[in-house]
């Protein structure tokens, strides 16, 4: 990784209809879920989380119709639920906007804002991030990405949040599903300054930095070989994103998500329309 401002991942964004359902879903699956948050007018967005580790999964749905959002709400009109983007963890958001726009690329922001959090004692405080995003058209396999600023990681990181029935710990692989896996994994090492690597089964990766999940480009069946015996409904040729978790204890997945998944030599397994369009992996970290 030659970009000095961001690390790697730092969490998935899972757009969804119905938020708080979309918390329920996630909650019967093992999660310990957050708080339902509400992001500051301009976002126009509320969100739970699922903090793990040094990453988390965010599920985030329109409340009120911004510009901001507009390309979330054409996500969703377009495809429904599922991944739309994935952030990066970045050191300092204004510093990172510019070390892209010197790579040739104009960067969306650096945007400020926050949300209230209360805090495990009852208190109130506030979560606070900036982010910047790549241009639109720079989403490779459909993938949209963006870097967030963590300004006060304690009211994010809640040690009580970090704990979940189904024992997740990290992410540690982003499958995308894409017909060209190497000319998209090309793009995204690019944007990243990054490198891709081809796999012999046809998938090609893109390390995202440090100790952070990897970024996995496969072409559909390429991801059935991956994950066989299930279903793949819902995910689209293009821009269809899963996500594998390491978990400490993959029999306590399994019970924790209970019918929703099943057990293969791979690990524990829930297909997309259990996940809100997003197909889960929980493997032995």
């Amino acid at each position: 990784m030659t970009l000095k401002n961001i690390v790697g991942i730092d969490h998935a964004v899972v757009v969804v209809k119905d938020l708080d359902a979309a918390a329920a879903n996630w909650k019967s699956l093992g999660f310990t879920v957050s708080p339902r948050g509400t992001h500051s007018a301009k976002m126009g967005s509320g969100n739970y989380t699922m903090m793990l580790g040094p990453d988390y999964v965010e599920l985030l749905g329109v409340l009120n119709e911004t510009e901001h959002n507009a390309p979330t709400r054409a996500f969703l009109a377009k495809r429904g639920d599922g991944i739309e983007r994935i952030a990066f963890t970045t050191t300092d958001a204004a510093v990172g906007a510019e070390e892209i726009r010197a790579r040739g690329y104009t960067p969306i922001g650096p945007t400020d804002f926050e949300r209230p959090v209360t805090m495990p004692d009852g208190s109130l405080s506030a979560a606070k991030f900036a982010t910047y995003q790549w241009p639109y058209e720079e989403a490779p396999g459909g993938l949209r990405i963006f870097a967030c600023q963590h300004k006060t990681r304690e009211t994010v990181w809640i040690p009580e949040l970090q704990v979940h029935a189904n024992t997740a710990k990290r992410l540690k692989k982003v499958f995308i599903v894409t017909p060209e896996p190497e000319k998209d994994a090309q793009h995204m090492a690019k944007l990243i300054d990054g490198a891709a690597r081809s796999e012999a089964d046809g998938a090609v990766i893109v390390p995202s930095g440090g100790d952070r999940a990897d970024f996995v480009f496969v072409t559909k069946d390429v991801l059935a070989k991956h994950f066989p015996g299930t279903s793949l409904a819902g995910i689209p040729e293009r821009g269809g994103i899963s996500l594998v978790f390491g978990v400490a204890d993959v029999a306590a997945a399994e019970k924790a998500v209970g019918s929703a998944g099943s057990r293969s030599d791979v690990g524990v397994v829930v297909p997309p329309s259990k996940g809100n369009g997003v197909l889960l992996a929980f493997v032995k970290d």
